[in-house]
């Protein structure tokens, strides 16, 4: 879980970046700056997650085969039988998609993954992934189509049963990919627990670190109106920008948030000051936040 630190320095990153006198508009940018800011963890969890696929996919291979070998003993028999156009069509549309699935599954083996941290594999990485899940949810809807209008027809139940024993063995494994696009909505697979905690943590990142933002950009003429009481000569733009950042976000945790110490909110401004700022920003910003929460009190 990200500490109080980092989502303070991600927020002070983003109200530089934004810089509230000019620039793109914050709500305009935060897409932008996210993907910037978050971009080696997302690489890694991508990586991840197609290690992950590559392991859930084994033997998949063989489990199509043998699909396509009973498919058209199946096809054959609905088209003797009456009225089951529909199902047949149902079972069409589970091979046609099977044939998708596979050449989405080759064209993301091809990637040069070994070059992942170029940003053109990662994007296709990412690309070919989300293409991947959405074949399989079709795919899934599919064969739910084909075993619920089967119901219909009890009596082609037996011999179509080599066909839905393969269907079933197939979506077993569509039923891993679907966890593994979405782990948090499976907490008892703890097999995808690193997963769950990387996309918990970047969420609770982002999260925290605009509702900080946020509370700047709603409270900010009165956050400016708080420094230039203490700060001589102030205007928004003869100040750093980094010292700025620091400054709008410290003041605004000293004016509206009474249940955090204010020791401790200089202290850690003092430290993202040194830590972005110049060698005088530090001691700048500690007068100016001492100075503001004296007059506070």
């Amino acid at each position: 879980m990200p500490s109080r630190r980092q989502i303070r320095e991600a927020a002070v990153q983003f109200l530089y970046c934004a810089d509230l006198e000019g620039g793109p508009h914050a709500v305009e940018y935060r897409t932008t700056f996210w993907e910037l800011l978050t971009e080696s963890d997302r690489r890694r969890l991508l990586n991840s997650t197609y290690r992950a696929l590559e392991h859930i996919t084994q033997g998949r291979a063989d489990r199509l085969l043998e699909l396509s070998e009973r498919a058209p003993n199946a096809l054959a028999r609905l088209s003797a039988a009456a009225d089951t156009a529909a199902i047949k069509k149902d079972l069409q549309d589970i091979l046609q998609y099977e044939s998708i699935w596979s050449m989405q599954w080759e064209q993301l083996k091809k990637l040069p993954l070994q070059d992942v941290e170029n940003d053109t594999v990662l994007g296709q990485l990412d690309t070919f992934l989300k293409k991947l899940y959405a074949v399989d949810r079709d795919l899934s809807s599919a064969r739910l189509r084909f075993q619920r209008g089967l119901d219909d027809y009890p009596h082609l139940r037996p011999v179509l049963e080599p066909v839905t024993a393969s269907l079933r063995r197939m979506q077993r494994i569509s039923d891993r990919v679907q966890m593994l696009e979405n782990p948090q909505q499976f907490p008892e697979q703890s097999d995808l627990k690193h997963l769950r905690d990387s996309q918990s943590d970047l969420l609770h990142l982002r999260n925290e670190a605009d509702l900080m933002v946020d509370a700047v950009l709603a409270h900010k003429e009165v956050i400016d109106k708080a420094l230039a009481e203490v700060i001589e000569n102030f205007a928004p733009e003869r100040i750093d920008p980094v010292d700025r950042a620091v400054l709008r976000l410290s003041a605004c945790e000293l004016l509206t948030r009474p249940d955090i110490n204010a020791k401790i909110v200089i202290n850690e401004a003092i430290d993202l000051a040194k830590k972005f700022g110049s060698n005088d920003s530090g001691r700048f910003v500690n007068g100016v936040l001492d100075q503001l929460a004296k007059e506070k009190a």
